[in-house]
């Protein structure tokens, strides 16, 4: 069966992609879908990601009467609707694309993206340590790093550490887990290994905003002047009106 492509569209805590969790003989499931449905599918995935929601939900009506009962158009469902603002709606979609493959760890992942938006932490946290532990999951580091986000959310400051340092054992180049242990590493102290968790992020992802911001102050702790200038230029010049170019100019004659 091909693998549904709707990790991709996650409104993510982690930015990254995915294989498949498995299918059980014990869990109501296709083992197939139809070429109607995958297709429309696959052309509602685009659209979403396109930004043209209206179109992806007519492309996500026809996979749905081509083949009700496919898991993953749910799932797709589920993050259309939670981009259009219709959070009772997504949530009744990712259910039913659990009702119907338990172990689809794609929609675990979607679906504890979802709760941990809502402040759901607890519950959130449940769905990503289950699609995490499943044995034929692709990418469990994933789902750990988006555990660990969503504790930091939660102000949970020791266990999202562990979530993020289990993704990284698991995977050393994530880049969400990276970024966030230099972060946490920073608001600890810990400036050298701030530093050395920035760079490692670096090697795997491009810079934002806040990484620059984040490189910035993490040199001025450590009175590396030229590092920091050179941080601070990219910032200017890359992304002059964000939020944090404005924190930047703000804080030039202090430091943050």
């Amino acid at each position: 069966m091909k693998i549904p492509k709707v990790l991709i569209l996650s409104l993510t805590l982690v930015a990254g992609c995915a294989g498949g969790g498995g299918d059980d003989g014990n869990i109501k499931t296709r083992a197939t879908t139809n070429d109607v449905a995958e297709t429309n599918l696959d052309l509602g995935i685009e659209y979403m990601r396109r930004g043209d929601y209206e179109t992806a939900l007519e492309k996500l009506d026809r996979a749905y009467k081509a083949d009700p009962g496919y898991y993953a158009t749910h799932n797709a469902y589920g993050l259309l609707y939670q981009r259009l603002g219709k959070p009772q709606l997504a949530e009744k979609h990712f259910r039913r694309s659990l009702s119907l493959n338990g172990n689809d760890s794609l929609t675990r992942n979607n679906y504890g993206l979802f709760l941990c938006q809502n402040r759901r932490y607890d519950e959130a946290e449940e769905q990503f340590l289950k699609a995490a532990n499943n044995p034929l999951y692709e990418t469990p580091a994933v789902a750990l790093a988006n555990a660990g986000s969503c504790a930091k959310d939660a102000g949970h400051l020791d266990k999202a550490e562990r979530y993020f340092r289990r993704a990284l054992k698991i995977d050393p180049k994530i880049p969400t887990a990276l970024k966030q242990m230099s972060q946490l590493s920073y608001e600890q102290g810990n400036y050298l290994s701030a530093r050395a968790y920035l760079q490692r992020f670096l090697e795997n992802a491009r810079h934002t905003p806040e990484t620059l911001w984040l490189g910035i102050r993490i040199e001025r702790k450590l009175g590396d002047k030229d590092a920091e200038s050179s941080y601070g230029l990219m910032l200017r010049n890359n992304y002059p009106d964000s939020e944090e170019a404005a924190l930047y100019k703000s804080s030039r004659n202090g430091s943050q």
